[in-house]
């Protein structure tokens, strides 16, 4: 059973670099992060060994948070060999949706 990456300032560089990446933007007090929380874990699941599904707490992780934009959470960020090439906003994104684009991506 594969598990979703926390990533962090320390681990991001090399998260990042190559293949498919989600890293989905959260936070502990979020209500939609929370809904989300069990397709990302399940995304974690269906994706082992073809693309990262990760973290991002935005609370710990403020530096991230800044860099890559993000001004409201759940944001997630598709990204392909170290470039954003997709994002998502808010609840809106269902498990399909998300699917999705991963497949497109890989």
């Amino acid at each position: 059973m594969s598990k979703y990456i926390e990533v962090t300032t320390e681990n991001i560089d090399d998260v990042i670099k190559s293949g498919v990446v989600l890293l989905d933007f959260w936070a502990t007090w979020c209500g939609p992060c929370r809904m989300l929380s069990p397709v990302i874990d399940q995304l974690a699941i269906d994706f082992d060994g073809k693309a990262k599904i990760c973290k991002v707490n935005s609370d710990d992780q403020q530096d991230l948070t800044v860099k890559y934009g993000v001004r409201s959470v759940p944001t997630l960020l598709f990204l392909k060999d170290g470039e954003i090439v997709g994002q998502m906003i808010g609840s809106s994104a269902n498990k399909q949706t998300i699917t999705d684009k991963l497949n497109s991506l890989i």
